[in-house]
């Protein structure tokens, strides 16, 4: 039975008849990515909320590597491993590169703040750019400055709500490379929610389809293409 770094037991968030996520149970492995896809309002991103403590369980557990961590709080969760992004850039527009990914690593307590950050700077290829206000990066270089925020501290998990919203398709696919490799390198496992299927189905290692906040597919990228429900509800004839 593989080691899960993370594993969702029959979580549920119920807001009086209004079931958000209604018995989601989903295992990640070390180094693995795992893509979320589903239409708008199917439940991707309120399953990230609820992993990382944003959102209060109606029922279910939540487990990072093998420790309940259901009633912990936001900060005690980022500090066991767990870590994100939101749908928009979490960067400090007027401060430079490098000073925000080092105050960032200070911030979560790493023993040496200034190596973390240049490793992670150097992960994203962005240490041409550590004195660089974050303002004056371009818009794809502001995406992988707020993924080398959440790369701070070495976590275990990210989890991460449309890295490449916003972005032209060469950045897709240039922040998708950077992805894929740093999860290997790092042994870092992804919860990736993203609406460019090609970016999913090109680096994720499982895919699971949401609708209505239950899980109706989930396996290898090819298994969910083929499936018929699948390709009826969200992808369509031309998947």
């Amino acid at each position: 039975m593989p080691d899960y770094v993370l594993q969702t037991d029959d979580v549920a968030i119920h807001y009086g008849g209004v079931k958000a996520l209604d018995g989601v149970s989903m295992t990640l492995e070390r180094g693995q990515i795992r893509g979320l896809i589903g239409p708008n309002g199917a439940g991707k991103s309120t399953v990230i909320d609820a992993i990382t403590g944003r959102r209060r369980l109606t029922r279910g557990k939540v487990f990072l590597g093998g420790e309940d961590v259901t009633e912990l709080g936001v900060v005690e969760r980022r500090q066991r491993g767990f870590s994100r992004s939101f749908q928009r850039t979490s960067i400090f527009a007027q401060m430079p590169v490098r000073k925000q990914v080092e105050l960032a690593s200070h911030m979560m307590g790493t023993r040496d703040p200034a190596a973390d950050a240049d490793e992670v700077l150097q992960e994203l290829s962005l240490q041409g750019q550590r004195d660089v206000t974050a303002a004056d990066l371009g818009y794809g270089e502001q995406r992988r400055l707020d993924l080398a925020l959440a790369l701070v501290g070495r976590p275990t998990v990210l989890l991460l709500d449309e890295p490449m919203a916003g972005l032209s398709v060469k950045e897709s696919h240039d922040l998708a490379q950077h992805l894929k490799a740093l999860a290997k390198r790092r042994e870092v496992s992804v919860l990736l929610v993203e609406h460019d299927m090609d970016v999913v189905f090109g680096i994720s290692d499982v895919v699971t389809v949401f609708e209505l906040g239950r899980v109706i597919a989930a396996g290898t990228p090819a298994e969910v293409r083929a499936d018929p429900r699948v390709r009826e509800a969200y992808l369509g004839s031309a998947a």
